[in-house]
């Protein structure tokens, strides 16, 4: 039998809370992924990620702005051009991204098993 859980396991000032992004959140991953080779303009970053609603794309690109992944580049045009680029932070997470690519790629077939077996005894 395991050993009963520790109430005090999570350290109440864990900076998990301040992660960018949870594992969940689909979009910041592919937001990186479409600036991996260089700045983009918000129109570009739309076509790989057309299910995104432009609502939730600039909620995204604003708060990761505010994490300090991106960086937000106003010109002063008519009509105005905006476009972001990844910062030094930002492209660290390549990385973090990349293994769960790996992980997923690898994984997949038994996800996707485990999930249609769970299906199949409701």
């Amino acid at each position: 039998m395991a050993q009963p859980l520790d109430a005090d396991m999570f350290d109440p000032m864990c900076p998990s809370g301040a992660l960018p992004f949870q594992i969940g959140d689909k979009w910041t991953g592919m937001v990186v992924l479409c600036l991996e080779h260089g700045r983009r303009r918000f129109s570009e970053i739309r076509v790989p990620l057309r299910a995104v609603t432009p609502k939730v794309l600039t909620q995204t690109l604003r708060a990761m702005e505010r994490d300090g992944l991106v960086t937000r580049t106003a010109y002063d045009e008519n009509p105005p051009r905006v476009e972001y680029d990844l910062t030094p932070l930002g492209r660290s997470l390549l990385t973090l991204i990349d293994a769960a690519r790996t992980w997923s790629r690898q994984h997949l077939p038994e996800l996707l098993e485990a999930r249609a077996a769970h299906e199949a005894e409701r």
